[in-house]
């Protein structure tokens, strides 16, 4: 597929020339063999426990990443392979078997112990570790992620995956006590849901994907598993392991049109979780599809506009580090970036000048190109318009690119743009960026900043920097009431993973940390009986015969 450069009415007008000079030159030359790829047709896809080849039609993968054309010097989008591209009744098909594995309950999965699922899950993380090189040097093509931060990804979420077993076989061993209260005697433990769909995200399609398919399928659920549509040939590279690793039915996963394939599955009133990552309009219009919407929990990471609050007694080079973390990690494709950043009036100058020049000689490149790249491609070839439009549009309304380089495009590559001042004429007031535009308010008063997060439509997170221990202390008592997380003096973030990861308002919907993500695609669910002589015998007899997988004592070495 051919491309051409995505023009606007802003051009930096005085960039460093060699920033230039190697942005027009980014796409030039070729694969290095550290980082080549051979093409993939991944025309396969999981169901009842077999690698279906699908003979219907498929997609073509391209990266955003390019190559020049040497006959014509055109950008030329690299062709990865092909995916393919299940229709309604296939998808059907899928969402069918998983009903019937689970069948209400009655199923081998979802009665199977849990010693036997954290077994499975072992086996898949073993079969999924073999996959490390292959997976990273697709994620840097698929998505444009640098090798650094795609081995990243890949080595979280094997710790991840590990910490979750952990965690399920610490909760099964306390579990097993026999609790009395009231003449009553209880075991309680917590059992599945039924059927899950899982839909990952195209910005970090491995780790959210598995972090929520993962935990879904330990606590017992037969899973129906989406792929992103950015990432699909580096998850489908994982269905041997899935199939290996599990039994018939418990999980099932496939790559096609969502219009086409989400909505019918949701409609089918057959599942009793979905667990999306995305937009927050888009959770919207699939949860509504359920005819029983009481009966489908949701677990959703959605939207966000995470503002960052610089205080007058901010330590600068701690505040720029951050900043700059936070606003460009990957490129600022993540919903736990920092899109606004509020500075107070004081001290705006000198965070201009710093932040600027800071981003002015931030790392960037291809993936491959160097340990120290923090902006590369983005994921998306047509996200570079978008990031122009935000500019142009906050041009037009009176503010300025402060940084030399901002707004240097070439093909899929987008230069950070430092914009100043933002106001709420401005699309990128409210609307969430998703990229290397990095917006700039001044305040006066921290009162207008609370006001600013108070209405915003999301509550994710925020960043405060100062050491005023009244100024920053009044706030963390109002911001804890607005938003999920306060940062003090670092960037918004997801981990560690051992800490809550949720949000308010339209940013999410349940919390995806190690144990509530156990807690999110499982109930608790009691044995109870009134203490008798009969029902003492009865609970002894079936727990010394072990003729119930659920009423036991049987605890497992950690």
């Amino acid at each position: 597929m051919s491309t051409s450069s995505s023009q606007s009415p802003y051009v930096p007008a005085h960039p460093d020339e060699s920033v230039k000079a190697r942005v027009e030159a980014l796409f030039h030359g070729e694969v290095p063999e550290s980082a080549a790829l051979p093409e993939l047709n991944c025309n396969r896809y999981l169901l009842n426990g077999e690698l279906v080849e699908w003979s219907g039609k498929s997609q073509v993968v391209e990266s955003p990443l390019c190559l020049v054309d040497a006959a014509t010097g055109q950008l030329v989008r690299r062709r990865l392979g092909t995916i393919h591209c299940l229709e309604k009744d296939a998808a059907m098909e899928l969402l069918e078997n998983a009903y019937q594995a689970f069948d209400n309950g009655r199923g081998a999965w979802p009665r199977a112990t849990p010693e036997y699922r954290i077994e499975c899950v072992t086996k898949f993380i073993a079969e999924m570790a073999k996959l490390r090189e292959t997976i990273v040097r697709l994620l840097m093509h698929e998505i444009g992620k640098a090798r650094k931060e795609s081995e990243a990804e890949f080595d979280r979420t094997i710790k991840y995956i590990q910490e979750t077993a952990a965690a399920v076989r610490a909760r099964n061993n306390n579990d097993s006590r026999i609790l009395t209260a009231s003449g009553h005697a209880a075991q309680v433990r917590r059992s599945p849901l039924g059927v899950a769909l899982v839909l990952g995200p195209a910005n970090y399609p491995l780790n959210e994907t598995l972090v929520i398919l993962l935990p879904a399928l330990i606590m017992g659920n037969c899973c129906v598993a989406k792929l992103p549509r950015a990432g699909a040939l580096a998850l489908a590279t994982l269905f041997p392991a899935l199939q290996s690793s599990f039994p018939p039915g418990a999980v099932n996963a496939f790559f096609g049109r969502g219009v086409e394939t989400v909505g019918p599955i949701i409609q089918s009133g057959k599942l009793s979780a979905m667990a999306f990552i995305g937009g927050s309009s888009a959770a919207n219009m699939l949860r509504v599809q359920h005819p029983k919407p009481s009966r489908m929990r949701c677990v959703l990471g959605l939207d966000a506009k995470n503002a960052a609050i610089v205080m007058p007694d901010a330590d600068l080079d701690t505040t720029i580090k951050e900043l700059l973390l936070g606003t460009l990690g990957f490129s600022g494709q993540r919903c736990t970036a920092i899109k606004i950043t509020f500075v107070h009036r004081s001290i705006v100058d000198r965070v201009l000048e710093r932040l600027a020049a800071a981003v002015d000689a931030i790392g960037f490149g291809l993936p491959w190109s160097a340990d120290d790249v923090a902006v590369s491609p983005l994921y998306e070839y047509s996200r570079v318009q978008s990031m122009q439009a935000y500019v142009d549009d906050a041009i037009a309304h009176g503010a300025s690119v402060v940084n030399r380089n901002g707004g240097l495009t070439n093909g899929s590559f987008y230069y950070p743009s430092v914009v100043y001042p933002v106001k709420p004429t401005m699309r990128l007031w409210t609307e969430e960026q998703f990229g290397p535009v990095v917006p700039i308010v001044p305040f006066d008063d921290v009162s207008e900043v609370i006001d600013y997060v108070a209405d915003s439509k999301y509550g994710q997170q925020v960043s405060v920097f100062g050491f005023d221990p009244v100024a920053v202390g009044s706030l963390i008592d109002i911001l804890v009431n607005i938003v999920c997380r306060v940062n003090l003096n670092g960037a918004c973030k997801r981990g560690p993973d051992e800490f809550p990861f949720t949000a308010r308002k339209d940013s999410a919907e349940g919390t995806l940390d190690i144990e509530s993500a156990i807690r999110a695609f499982s109930i608790r669910t009691m044995v109870a009986a009134p203490i008798t002589t009969p029902n003492r015998m009865l609970i002894q007899h079936i727990i010394t015969q072990r003729t119930s997988q659920f009423l036991n004592n049987v605890r497992h070495s950690q």
